[in-house]
């Protein structure tokens, strides 16, 4: 394991509770004095644990203009990835979407377009006319499609969030998120790697080549690992990103809202980037030992149950990857019937003695409490095989 030092001290309890160990360390400094963004708004989380690493006014409430159409595209993936359509399914034009202004790919009325290339339109081009065709194809109309975005946000728990329409052209106070909240959504979309073949194409074509596209977020081009994701921008809400790009194993979202210039804003948003880079890594199964003893069952179909760490992963102060120490705190046994996910531990992951990361230990597959007959013919096997 790469020369990792892990000291492991396993702690076992008999009177059914988990001991309780040091305060976390802050492997993690959100408080930086120097302000990385020119902008209303900014965060940096990093996705796989959403561990935020930078915030400044992250839950102010602002209007972001075409980022809107990062939950746009997490219910296309979300539509896709469960077969409810299909990229070649041909998506016919309304009056309504038609009519749509601002960016666009100029949609025509009983045009057809492939969800594939709707897909691409959004996310290259936000095209304002190709979101609403494509709300309108998944969710019926465009107002029961907003009805699920709002439903979404929920889900995701965006505190203060909360959409009137699929592609953030209308200006108006009603309309609105957080660059948290906007983080949240981001990491939720990029779980679905499908969009990544959309948001990191830099020029492309529609109509059989006869429509280009070049990717409004210009950091797909010019930052290394740039990945994604949307950009955003009204006289209202100025300009807005949600930047993603991964190095070395961790991919970062950057957002940044109310920026005043296009210029300010790509800065902004690369500074965050270039911030998390170059001070934080992920600890994970690749740089940290997470092996796990088997915990034995009483009155259980088997007498062993295999562990494993609930959300592993954790955010540490690069170059401590190396020095990384566990502690593991489990009872001598569990009784059946256990099931899957049910926790039976901790595990504390400590560097230099301080605490970097608590997880719970989780069954990692479920036991039933053995019947009599099926104990008795135990018996016998162990009584035959003396």
């Amino acid at each position: 394991m790469r020369g990792i030092c892990i000291g492991l001290a396993v702690i076992l309890l008999c009177t059914g509770s988990i001991c309780v160990f040091a305060e976390p360390s802050t492997q993690v400094d959100t408080e930086v004095s120097t302000q990385l963004v020119e902008a209303e708004s900014g965060i940096l989380m990093e996705a796989s644990t959403g561990e935020v690493l930078y915030e400044w006014e992250p839950d102010k409430r602002l209007q972001i203009a075409s980022v809107t159409k990062v939950m746009t595209m997490l219910l296309i993936m979300e539509a896709l990835d469960s077969g409810k359509i299909h990229k070649d399914d041909m998506v016919t034009v309304s009056e309504n979407a038609a009519s749509m202004g601002g960016s666009q790919v100029f949609l025509e009325v009983g045009e057809q377009m492939s969800v594939n290339d709707m897909l691409k339109a959004i996310a290259v081009a936000s095209g304002n006319d190709a979101a609403v065709a494509m709300a309108e194809y998944i969710g019926g109309t465009h107002e029961a499609f907003v009805e699920k975005m709002n439903k979404k946000a929920q889900e995701l728990q965006c505190e203060n969030t909360h959409f009137i329409n699929c592609n953030g052209l209308d200006e108006t106070q009603e309309h609105y998120s957080s660059a948290r909240d906007i983080a949240k959504i981001s990491r939720e979309l990029i779980k679905h790697q499908g969009i990544f073949d959309y948001t990191t194409i830099w020029m492309d074509s529609l109509r059989d080549g006869k429509f280009g596209l070049s990717n409004t977020n210009r950091l797909i081009r010019f930052y290394p690992g740039a990945n994604g994701l949307k950009t955003g921008s009204t006289s209202a809400a100025k300009y807005c990103l949600s930047a993603t790009a991964e190095r070395d194993g961790m991919q970062l979202i950057a957002v940044v809202l109310g920026a005043p210039s296009t210029a300010e804003r790509f800065d902004s948003a690369s500074s965050l980037l270039d911030y998390g880079f170059a001070n934080y890594a992920v600890a994970d199964g690749d740089t940290v030992d997470m092996t796990l003893p088997s915990l034995p069952v009483q009155g259980g179909t088997v007498s062993v149950i295999p562990l494993e760490i609930k959300d592993g992963a954790f955010i540490v102060k690069k170059g401590n990857q190396d020095k990384v120490e566990k502690e593991i705190s489990l009872e001598p046994s569990v009784k059946a019937p256990v099931a899957a996910g049910d926790k039976l531990g901790e595990i504390i992951f400590k560097i230099d003695g301080e605490e970097a990361a608590r997880r719970d230990i989780v069954a990692a597959a479920g036991v039933d409490r053995i019947g009599t007959l099926q104990m008795f013919q135990k018996i016998l096997k162990q009584w035959a095989a003396m």
